[in-house]
């Protein structure tokens, strides 16, 4: 979401013109994020948010257009990508490949409530149900082969205890299987920066750009992770269960998702300790660029590991 490719105002002003959606009447750069280059911007007719990909190919592209489309016509509450005069959600635009999609109302949180929580495992599972019918497919790219050929990249900038955590923790994601469980549409990175709230109702669910197919759990674990824990990283126990409750309202958990659970949660927390390792020390350019701190999901990666036998209690049948 950082500006890595600058566009001037003359640049989308022309490029608007192929869009069925008005005059510029402004552009501003988002200043946070760290994969693609999103700015606001609006016109005579409407909000968009235009978005120009650093990495992603415009062949990987029509997987996440269509699937916003997808869930959009499903009432999911999520960005509806616009077509252009030739009827293609995607173009080019200063050499990228470029998209423009509505802008939603409301407000990510930084603390939310308990009743938040549970209104993000409702649309969380609202999604996932929406997915089924979906008929693209996407394998997870950053999955546990990405874990295990990231890893030795990583070990040279860490402290002799966390390297020691990093390899015993893949070791041991390597011995469960994750596969087995409910599949589908993901979103694989449902942050609270991620979601837009209006009062306890979520407004909007962005950036899809990391969806997949995989298991549900793994993106009930992502979620929760980062929605229902305490600033040391452990889990709220109050917010988890409502979180979790509201999700089985909508889609049930099935008997294998439960004992899959702690697991899930780890494999979650290393994903993301991953990533941000990888990010923090091999960083692409951009003018604007923000990088999370790895730490953060070492401690909750520590904490899920301390805290195996007490998570199932924080369960729904």
């Amino acid at each position: 979401m950082s500006v890595f490719t600058t566009v001037s105002e003359d640049q989308a002003r022309a490029w608007l013109d192929n869009y069925p959606i008005g005059q510029l009447t402004e552009l501003r750069g988002i200043a946070s994020g760290i994969e693609n280059t999103n700015y606001f911007l609006s016109t005579d007719q409407g909000k968009y948010v235009l978005t120009l990909f650093e990495n992603l190919t415009a062949s990987e592209l029509p997987y996440f257009l269509n699937l916003m489309h997808h869930l959009a016509s499903q009432n999911v509450p999520c960005p509806l990508p616009i077509a252009n005069a030739q009827g293609e959600l995607l173009s080019a635009l200063n050499g990228k490949p470029a998209s423009i999609v509505t802008r939603l109302t409301g407000a990510s949180l930084t603390a939310p409530t308990t009743s938040q929580c549970a209104a993000m495992g409702a649309t969380l599972a609202q999604i996932h149900i929406a997915g089924k019918n979906f008929p693209m497919q996407r394998d997870n790219e950053r999955s546990a082969a990405w874990w295990k050929a990231t890893s030795p990249q990583l070990l040279p900038f860490l402290d002799a205890e966390a390297a020691q955590l990093l390899q015993a923790e893949i070791k041991f994601q390597a011995l469960h299987r994750l596969q087995d469980l409910p599949r589908g549409v993901i979103h694989a990175d449902l942050f609270r920066d991620n979601v837009l709230f209006d009062g306890d109702t979520v407004s909007g669910v962005i950036d899809f750009y990391f969806a997949c197919n995989d298991a549900w759990l793994y993106d009930i674990a992502i979620t929760v992770n980062d929605w229902c824990v305490t600033a040391n990283g452990e889990l709220d126990e109050t917010a988890t269960i409502a979180f979790l409750q509201a999700y089985h309202r909508v889609r049930p958990f099935t008997a294998i998702e439960r004992g899959a659970w702690p697991i899930t949660l780890r494999a979650a927390a290393l994903r993301f300790w991953v990533s941000r390792l990888y990010d923090l020390h091999f960083p692409r350019a951009g003018e604007m660029t923000h990088a999370k701190d790895p730490s953060h999901f070492e401690r909750i990666l520590r904490n899920r590991i301390l805290t195996q036998s007490a998570l199932q209690r924080m369960w729904v049948s």
